[in-house]
C-alpha cells in the first residue's frame, strides 16, 4: 500500500474502527494495529494486470461483508468495482501514453488501458461519495467522465514533517557525500518513473544539455526513477557527453536524503493529478518547478508563480528559468519558507482525519 492509503488506514484503526485492508502487500507496521485485519491478494508473476482481477473479486467480496454489518468501502480508482467511496489520484482518462514499443508492446499497453478506462468509469459512475486529491483531479472527473461535482470532494494529501524538513546543513552535507557529488556544483533532483514521457524528463534533459553548454554552468542533475525507458537515457546521457552532469539513479528508496543533497526539485510533468515528490521536496525547504497543469500546483501561493511552468513541452523557457535561479538561487528564500511551513502544518494525519470525517458523516445521513 502506498503512503497515503497506510496513514488513512492507521488513522480509522487508531480511531477505534475495524479496518479491512485488502491489498498485494500492507506495511507489517499497520498489519500489527490491534483493529487492522488484512486480507492479502496474490499477484501472479508480480504483474499488475494478473493481479487486479484478484484484487477486484476479493475487494467485492470483503467490501460486501462490511458493508453489510454497515461498515463503508473504500476503494482506490478503477481497483474494485464497489460503489462506495472512490478515491482518486489517477485519472487514466485525463492521460493518452503515446504508442511505444514494438507492436505487441504497443498492442498489450492498448488492451490494458481500455481496461483501465473501463474500470474507471463503471467504479467511478456507481460511487455515492468520490475523493479528489486536488482540483484538477476533480475537475477531470466531472468533465471527461460526467461526474456530479457535488458527489466528488477535494482532499489534498498530506505531508511527513518528521521524514521531509529543512535538513542542517551537516545532513546536506552528508547526504552529499552519500553521492558523491562533486563540491560547490549545483544539484537539481528529479524523481519520477521512465516508463513513457508523462513525467517530462525529456524536457528536463534538453533544458540542461542547453545549460550545460555554457561554461561557467557548474551543475549536476540527478534524476530518481524506474522505467522501460530508462537505459535508453542512460546511453543519450554518454553519447552526449553528459554521463557525470546527468545521473541517472534508477530506483532510489532514500527520497528525503536525495532532496537533502539536491538543491531544487523540477517536475515538468505533462499530467499530473498531485505530485507527491513536489510536496515533498518543499517540505524539505527545496524550490520545485513543476507544470502549471499538475494538481500540487495550486498549493503555490502567487509570490511562488514563477515556479510554475506553463508549457511542459518548452524545454528554453525551462532552461531560462533554471538559468535565473543558477545566477540568483536566494530569489524565493522567504516564499518558499513560508510555503514550507505551511505544507508541513498539514500532515498525512490531517488528511487522514478529514477523510474519516467525511465518511463518518456521509453514513450518519
Amino acid at each position: 500500500m502506498d503512503v497515503a492509503n497506510f496513514f488513512l488506514a492507521r488513522h480509522l484503526a487508531r480511531r477505534g474502527h475495524e479496518v479491512h485492508l485488502v491489498a498485494h502487500g500492507v506495511a507489517e507496521e499497520l498489519s500489527r494495529e490491534p483493529n487492522v485485519q488484512v486480507h492479502r491478494v496474490p499477484r501472479p508473476l508480480e504483474k499488475h494486470a494478473l493481479g487486479r482481477p484478484l484484487l477486484d473479486v476479493v475487494g467485492r467480496t470483503v467490501g460486501a461483508k462490511v458493508a453489510a454489518r454497515g461498515g463503508r468501502v473504500l476503494v482506490n480508482g478503477g481497483n474494485c468495482r464497489f460503489g462506495d467511496v472512490c478515491w482518486v489520484h489517477y485519472v487514466h482518462a485525463a492521460w493518452a501514453p503515446p504508442p511505444s514499443g514494438n507492436r505487441m508492446q504497443v498492442l498489450r499497453r492498448a488492451v490494458q488501458r481500455k481496461g483501465a478506462l473501463k474500470a474507471e468509469h463503471e467504479v467511478l459512475s456507481a460511487a455515492r461519495l468520490v475523493l479528489a486529491n486536488s482540483e484538477r483531479t476533480k475537475s477531470e472527473l466531472v468533465v471527461r467522465l460526467g461526474l456530479d461535482a457535488s458527489r466528488v470532494r477535494v482532499v489534498y494529501l498530506g505531508s511527513e514533517p518528521e521524514r521531509f524538513s529543512p535538513p542542517s546543513e551537516k545532513e546536506r552535507q552528508a547526504a552529499r557525500a552519500q553521492l558523491a557529488l562533486p563540491s560547490g556544483a549545483r544539484v537539481v533532483a528529479f524523481i519520477g518513473a521512465f516508463g513513457d514521457r508523462r513525467k517530462g524528463f525529456d524536457t528536463l534533459y534538453e533544458a540542461w544539455k542547453r545549460l550545460c553548454a555554457s561554461p561557467d554552468f557548474n551543475g549536476v542533475l540527478l534524476a530518481a526513477g524506474a522505467g522501460a525507458e530508462l537505459e535508453g537515457w542512460k546511453a543519450r546521457a554518454r553519447e552526449e557527453g553528459l554521463e557525470g552532469r546527468v545521473r541517472l539513479l534508477g530506483y532510489h528508496a532514500d527520497v528525503a536524503g536525495l532532496l537533502a543533497a539536491a538543491d531544487a526539485l523540477v517536475a515538468p510533468s505533462r499530467y499530473e493529478a498531485f505530485g507527491v515528490a513536489v510536496l515533498e521536496a518543499l517540505c524539505r525547504g527545496r524550490p520545485a518547478w513543476v507544470s502549471r497543469a499538475a494538481g500540487v500546483s495550486e498549493r503555490y501561493p502567487a509570490a511562488l508563480a514563477e515556479l510554475l511552468l506553463p508549457d511542459a513541452d518548452d524545454a528554453a523557457d525551462l532552461a531560462g528559468r533554471l538559468r535565473g535561479w543558477y545566477e540568483a538561487p536566494d530569489r524565493h528564500r522567504e516564499a518558499i519558507v513560508s510555503l514550507s511551513e505551511a505544507l508541513r502544518g498539514y500532515t498525512w494525519d490531517d488528511m487522514a482525519r478529514e477523510i474519516a470525517d467525511l465518511l463518518e458523516g456521509e453514513a450518519g445521513r
